[in-house]
């Protein structure tokens, strides 16, 4: 929206409207915590339905990690740091992590740990700097690309990837809550490995298009000097 030259007024009011229920979410994993016990009250049966339970249990354990060192629900925050501290700066090399076989899920949400266990700090810095390096290239075709609707769709679509690689290496370092988003391409999965590759699939068609664009402008430009050429030629003396 911002991308797109929407009223700021309006950005902000959507803004304001989206941070009511996860402060109200946020409200209520605060409330229902027992500080004395360390761990969660019971809720009641209207914030018992579906993912809502799990929301605030990651939120509790996110905000009193420092008071549940030893609660099983930062087992996966505890080995993921493990394993970073691990990899040191160049890392242990490839496949010879230690912490995969003790870390849950350390072929999906937690990869980027076991990069950083295998590759180091560099190899971790490398993979962030080709995220961004492909967030760059989208913005340069949002710049060529001549028609709106491909260009913001390109855009947005590059944004949502490299939003959701930031948002798993920042659970994986412990910067974020628990989301369970993959890494984009690097992650094991199914559906999101299928979606990520038809967004970048829809990023290429874009691309191809600004291409056969160019393309024909610089034929038009050719055709145009040919034909200005002839011109000047036929009204010498």
């Amino acid at each position: 929206m911002f991308i797109g030259r929407v009223n700021s007024k309006h950005i902000l009011a959507t803004i304001g409207i989206a941070m009511i229920p996860a402060l109200l979410l946020i409200s209520i994993a605060v409330s229902y915590y027992d500080k004395a016990e360390h761990k969660s009250k019971d809720l009641p049966s209207v914030l018992s339905a579906g993912r809502v339970p799990t929301w605030i249990g990651r939120i509790q354990t996110f905000i009193y990690s420092n008071k549940e060192d030893q609660n099983e629900k930062l087992y996966q925050i505890n080995q993921a740091k493990i394993a970073i501290a691990k990899g040191g700066w160049f890392g242990n090399g490839p496949g010879n992590s230690e912490q995969r076989n003790f870390l849950p899920h350390s072929y999906s949400d937690f990869i980027f740990a076991i990069i950083l266990e295998e590759y180091g700090l560099l190899g971790g810095g490398f993979i962030v700097f080709i995220y961004l390096l492909f967030l760059y290239r989208c913005i340069r075709l949002y710049q060529k690309c001549p028609f709106a609707f491909g260009a913001f769709l390109a855009l947005a679509l590059s944004f949502t990837l490299v939003i959701q690689a930031i948002a798993n290496m920042g659970v994986n370092v412990n910067v974020f809550p628990n989301t369970g988003v993959t890494l984009p391409l690097v992650s094991m999965g199914g559906s999101s490995f299928l979606f990520t590759c038809l967004s970048i699939g829809i990023i290429l068609s874009v691309a191809r298009n600004v291409e056969m664009q160019e393309g024909k402008a610089v034929a038009a430009a050719v055709v145009a000097n040919a034909e200005a050429g002839k011109g000047t030629l036929r009204s010498a003396p």
